[in-house]
């Protein structure tokens, strides 16, 4: 299915969807015209057809009926009622995909019928400038096509893995909650650039172009992160200095916690469906 011209439906078109349709066409998965997506606020469907130049409804059975591939955009305190208003109309000839953070296959597949093929994908913020990280996971009726197809999807907006569903939870504490960490990061960097006399918006694009800089340099050379720190840091130099305060903060330390904590408080949230 992956290689095919696929018919995509989203059920919601919210700001994750929106990302998701422009990934889908600019990488050729899908033409605007074999789209289809709801949304039940016309403002927006107005501007989804005008800025991405998919078709949009308000009704949410159209978009089953017009799709080979459908993905649940909707927010998680929704799922369950959209997926008892779909049941009758989705079969085993559909892929559905879910992007509900926390909301589990067991509960997707409990209120559809025998067969429905579902993954269930953790996406994050990123995915709106096509530079997601993702994880996902494959429910019980899906076959080996359906694995490609939402890789394709996933990475036609950034990268994504396969995972089991218990890691789910940890992608989320890691890639699902680590956008607000580097922000964080990139906030406080420039702070200290404006203690030493950088004007605010220099030093915040600096701060933002280091973070994206050390990230592309080690995706693209896959050396080991501590390598590549050592590249920087010179016998008594500027760096090792800087280094030895963080380390005396424990900031290494906060952030595998806060990871951590995240993935926890993911699969309690997920218990809770």
């Amino acid at each position: 299915m992956a290689g095919e011209n696929l018919k995509i439906g989203f059920v919601g078109a919210g700001n994750m969807a929106e990302a998701m349709m422009k990934g889908i066409i600019s990488a050729g998965m899908a033409q605007a015209e074999d789209i289809t997506a709801s949304e039940i606020m016309p403002g927006r469907r107005d501007y989804i057809t005008k800025t991405v130049g998919v078709r949009t409804v308000s009704d949410n059975i159209e978009v089953i009926r017009s799709s080979d591939v459908v993905v649940l955009a909707v927010k998680p305190q929704h799922m369950g009622p959209v997926l008892e208003e779909l049941k009758p109309y989705l079969t085993g000839a559909h892929l559905l995909i879910s992007i509900a953070a926390g909301v589990r296959i067991s509960f997707i597949e409990s209120h559809l019928n025998l067969g429905v093929r579902v993954a269930r994908v953790m996406p994050n913020q990123p995915c709106l400038v096509s530079a997601s990280a993702s994880g996902f996971a494959l429910g019980r009726s899906a076959k080996k096509e359906d694995k490609e197809t939402v890789q394709s999807i996933l990475n036609s907006v950034g990268l994504a893995f396969c995972l089991e569903e218990r890691l789910l939870d940890a992608v989320t504490g890691l890639s699902g909650s680590g956008p607000a960490y580097i922000y964080m990061v990139i906030e406080a960097m420039a702070d200290g650039g404006v203690l030493a006399g950088l004007p605010r918006d220099v030093a915040l694009q600096l701060a933002a172009q280091t973070v994206l800089g050390a990230g592309k340099t080690y995706l693209e050379t896959r050396k080991h992160p501590g390598e590549l720190k050592d590249m920087v840091t010179s016998p008594g130099g500027t760096t090792i200095e800087g280094l030895r305060i963080l380390e005396e903060a424990a900031v290494r330390g906060a952030f595998i916690d806060a990871v951590e904590a995240g993935a926890k408080r993911s699969e309690e949230l997920g218990g809770k469906n």
